[in-house]
């Protein structure tokens, strides 16, 4: 699986402004990384210094990777919009997991990975 060029926008489906949630971790190690992350979340929080937004359609530029950190009532719901955006792949992190939106996403062409996106920054893998 190829990686995310550094630089590369990556849209956090999720994103809290609570340090202690996974999201926000993300949000931060994306940054340190040299990553452009965007937290998106439906009241459109600012995350650790980032400009949020409430929705995956409003997102404008290219998005390399969208990596998710919401259950899979709430993923199964945003199938139009990430056919919509067309990232390159979608990390289903730990708790996220979505087995039928996996699958209809790879029939698009995407890229999809079950993975910690914070260990897989860690180790040099996102």
């Amino acid at each position: 699986m190829p990686k995310a060029a550094p630089g590369s926008t990556v849209a956090v489906l999720g994103a809290t402004p609570k340090e202690d949630r996974y999201s926000f971790k993300a949000v931060r190690m994306l940054k340190e990384h040299g990553h452009k992350p965007i937290p998106v979340h439906p009241k459109g929080h600012d995350v650790d210094g980032v400009t949020g937004v409430s929705s995956l359609d409003t997102i404008e530029q290219s998005v390399d990777t969208l990596t998710v950190y919401v259950n899979e009532k709430i993923s199964s719901g945003e199938l139009k919009k990430i056919l919509k955006l067309r990232p390159r792949r979608v990390v289903f992190n730990p708790g996220a997991e979505n087995p039928q939106l996996a699958q209809k996403l790879r029939e698009e062409g995407i890229e999809v990975v079950e993975a910690c996106t914070l260990v897989m920054l860690r180790t040099d893998q996102f």
